[in-house]
């Protein structure tokens, strides 16, 4: 076999090392050598990066002896991350196969991060193998010359591939491996991804649907069962009436003993507002673990996540509280132990948070869960039953995604300018576009040319230039350096950066949270009590604070919804609830005095029931429906709901929603079997009833402010010197209305709208969701009081009106009162 010699090298290397090869280490090795592209299914910590590094590697050694030549700076490979802190990690593998085999190949970084002398000095020669992200490539794509750079470029990797696909960032991935194709004859391209139902789709997507490149790749999964074991933190005492409101904060004492026999323990929370609370309040009753414990999220200053991270490694800390900052392949070897702090609601997060302890092959992993209410011990339980079926979800794919492809066809125009005729074919070959037709893609040509129709006797439109043999270029510098800041498809609120009045940078926190704090106001931020002094520039000036505060910044991102995979698994382990003891979880039989109570006024619904509940309050008529289905469906069906509901009678509803069911509270009574009576809940005329129920139109407005952002239509600012996000919503809006009512068979504006259903409001799991609905036995039950299920959605929708402190109190009443 032609490439035997080459993998005995890389044999040799893991014996060194004390090590032996996986069976699909070598399998990829070798594929890599026959010439093949291909996607690697493999978990956290199984050594997926030496499988991809090495034979690069081999193939460099092994073209030098066939050829005979000395070695040729410039680029051969490309590994795409999607998070810029694993990119030093990515790295370190790298150097020490390169400095082992005493090897003259040089490893870049080229993130956000990279200094302005480093992007120089690449820009001059480029390093033999490069880490980057997806909006980094992009850039270099809009770079003079991009083409002779990527001319000898043999392999680009995508790892993490898993949690790009489903994202913009994915198809942003797509495109730029659509263009580097063409221009590298010899290119492989590989990804690797962590397991998700759709992994047939996922190499589709990666390769391109029906390319060469997919004829001639394999899908290459290691099969190492990974034992995960799942241990439940039960309270001592269930409390029967759950709420959300302590965010488990009462079990912080069972968390210290297993912080304390561990080496180290990553401690996961769903927000970064959630990871900040619980930082402070472990500090504030153990004072002794100040110094062994630090902080993790994204919105901290790089300098202190790079020593965080160096310090997991060097076992120089016992405990890290942090967000899904650390969800992805970080290599953390001292990790025993992770605790996952209220339900991760997906079953795919759930296992990558647990891969990150034990983090070698053949070792256990341990992950605790931590409910911060009663009933998340169901979640726990089926988590446990998600681990054992290795049930994980599908991630859905983009499909004509036109504010990426403008941005894309700008960033061509940008660089070398292209000729429409010769990128058409690329982007057709990609998944998101393989169906775009020559109407559509005339449209989009017109629009960076001209502006759209209603916009084109304003000049700021008008970005690319038609050159007399036809090719599409940006001759302006302005709108080139413009272009260039605004690359990428991650649109949040604006943010600004923390800083001390004499200097330091503490990180960046979303302007909505700093604009409701007045100078004095103190803060809770990075682990640090911080008075606020005033904003300057996009910067939020503070000092440091003696005084205690129970402000914490909560980010816009922060409410995550279950996953359909989930839904489906705690709907069954519910169930469960009416089965014998004998076959019950153990977190399920804790659960006994919530559903004995639960019992006394309504049911714990069986597999082929759907209950409804209806109880008066002194707030008005509460009607509760439980679907188990997740926040985002339940904010749909809730509102869908209510419409057909006023259909029949005028009566209006405030909607609350958690990821269990929702609530219709009105001032007026209504009569619950003429719902039923009528089939409310039948998925006829959903897509019309729902654009009617939702106000779509202003649910796509604000989806259009994010596609304005992403197709360049509004540029947010420099910077050092960002447009207030008030300002972008209103230009964003204003352009919004010129299309509804001048243009609108628009396809930015048009795209809107199908984005708000399909991904926001996921209209096709709503539909299925009403479906099973329509199949099941409906239970309506009259209480006389608030039930167990009912307890948190009721008093979520109090959190929106109150303090903390105020909510923990009325809800303390609430609950002696139902307890009598």
């Amino acid at each position: 076999m032609k490439n035997s010699v080459d993998v005995s090298i890389a044999e040799d290397w893991f014996q060194e090392q004390g090590w032996s090869p996986f069976p699909f280490q070598r399998k990829t090795w070798n594929a890599y050598l026959e010439g093949k592209n291909g996607l690697l299914n493999a978990p956290t910590g199984s050594g997926k990066t030496y499988a991809l590094w090495f034979p690069i590697v081999l193939d460099y050694l092994r073209e030098q002896k066939e050829t005979g030549t000395k070695h040729k700076k410039g680029l051969k490979a490309v590994w795409i991350t999607p998070l810029r802190a694993l990119s030093q990690e990515i790295r370190q593998s790298a150097e020490r196969i390169i400095s082992d085999l005493d090897l003259p190949l040089t490893v870049g970084i080229r993130t956000g991060d990279t200094s302005t002398k480093e992007r120089s000095r690449q820009r001059r020669t480029m390093p033999d193998l490069l880490i980057t992200t997806p909006e980094s490539l992009q850039l270099l794509l809009a770079t003079k010359g991009y083409d002779k750079m990527f001319r000898g470029c043999k392999a680009i990797v995508v790892d993490e591939w898993h949690e790009l696909l489903g994202t913009k960032r994915g198809v942003q991935m797509e495109l730029g491996l659509s263009r580097i194709k063409s221009l590298a004859p010899e290119l492989r391209i590989w990804g690797i991804s962590a397991t998700i139902g759709n992994l047939e789709q996922a190499r589709q997507v990666l390769l391109g649907p029906e390319s060469k490149a997919l004829s001639n790749s394999v899908m290459i999964r290691a099969s190492l069962n990974k034992k995960i074991n799942v241990i439940s933190i039960i309270p001592d005492e269930i409390e029967t009436f759950p709420w959300r409101g302590h965010l488990g904060l009462r079990l912080l004492d069972r968390v210290i003993p297993i912080i304390n026999n561990s080496k180290t323990t990553l401690l996961f929370t769903n927000t970064r507002s959630q990871c900040e609370i619980w930082y402070q309040k472990i500090l504030e009753k153990h004072p002794e673990l100040a110094g062994d414990m630090a902080m993790h999220h994204g919105s901290i200053n790089k300098d202190t996540r790079i020593w965080v991270e160096e310090a997991i490694r060097n076992e120089e800390l016992k405990a890290v509280v942090c967000t899904s900052s650390l969800d992805l392949g970080v290599d953390f070897a001292p990790v025993e132990t992770v605790i996952q702090i209220g339900g991760p609601k997906g079953v795919a997060r759930f296992m990558q948070r647990a891969g990150r302890s034990g983090h070698q092959p053949g070792k256990e992993s341990v992950i605790y869960f931590l409910p911060t209410h009663a009933i998340e011990l169901v979640e726990a339980s089926a988590l446990q039953q998600a681990v054992i079926k290795q049930a994980v979800e599908d991630r859905i794919p983009y499909l004509n995604s036109f504010d990426v492809l403008v941005q894309y066809l700008i960033t061509l125009a940008v660089s070398d300018g292209f000729y429409p005729a010769k990128i058409y074919p690329e982007i057709k070959s990609t998944f998101c576009y393989q169906g775009i037709t020559e109407d559509e893609w005339r449209w989009l040509i017109n629009f960076v040319v001209m502006g759209s129709q209603s916009l084109q006797s304003y000049d700021e439109y008008k970005k690319v230039e038609v050159s007399e043999e036809g090719k599409l270029q940006v001759n302006n510098r302005g709108i080139a350096m413009r272009h260039r800041f605004q690359i990428g498809t991650i649109v949040g609120d604006a943010h600004l950066t923390v800083r001390y009045q004499k200097g330091g940078y503490i990180g960046s926190i979303e302007e909505y949270f700093i604009s409701k704090l007045s100078p004095g106001d103190v803060f809770t931020f990075a682990g640090r009590n911080l008075e606020f002094i005033r904003i300057k520039e996009m910067q939020a000036l503070v000092r440091n604070s003696k005084k205690k505060t129970s402000k914490v910044p909560s980010w816009m991102g922060g409410r995550l919804t279950l996953s359909a995979q989930m839904s489906q698994l705690l709907r069954e382990e519910l169930y469960s609830a009416n089965l014998p003891v004998a076959k019950q979880s153990e977190a399920i039989q804790c659960l006994a005095p919530i559903f004995k109570r639960q019992e006394e006024e309504s049911i714990v619904p069986g597999p082929d029931e759907f209950l409804i509940e209806s109880f008066k309050t002194r707030d008005g008529y509460h009607h509760i429906f439980y679907p188990f289905e997740g926040r985002f469906v339940h904010e749909a069906m809730g509102s869908l709901l209510g419409y057909r509901v006023s259909l029949l009678s005028p009566i209006t509803f405030s909607l609350a929603f958690n990821d269990y069911g929702f609530e219709l509270l009105s001032d007026q009574e209504i009569d619950i079997q003429a719902i039923i009576d009528n089939d409310l809940f039948s998925p006829a005329y959903l897509l019309d009833d729902l654009q009617k129920s939702l106000n779509s139109t202003e649910m796509a407005r604000r989806k259009f402010r994010d596609i304005a952002v992403i197709s360049g239509l509004v540029f947010t600012g420099y910077p050092d010197k960002g447009v207030k996000m008030k300002h972008l919503q209103s230009s964003s809006q204003l352009l919004f209305e010129v299309f509804k009512d001048y243009e609108p068979d628009n396809l930015l504006y048009l795209q809107a709208y199908r984005e708000t259903f399909e991904h926001q409001l996921e209209e096709g799991r709503l539909r299925l969701a009403l479906e099973r609905i329509g199949s099941q036995n409906i239970v309506w039950k009259r209480c006389k009081r608030p039930t167990p299920f009912s307890f948190p959605i009721i008093t979520d929708r109090l959190r929106e009106k109150m303090s903390s402190e105020k909510l923990a109190d009325r809800i303390r009443k609430m609950t002696k009162i139902l307890m009598k």
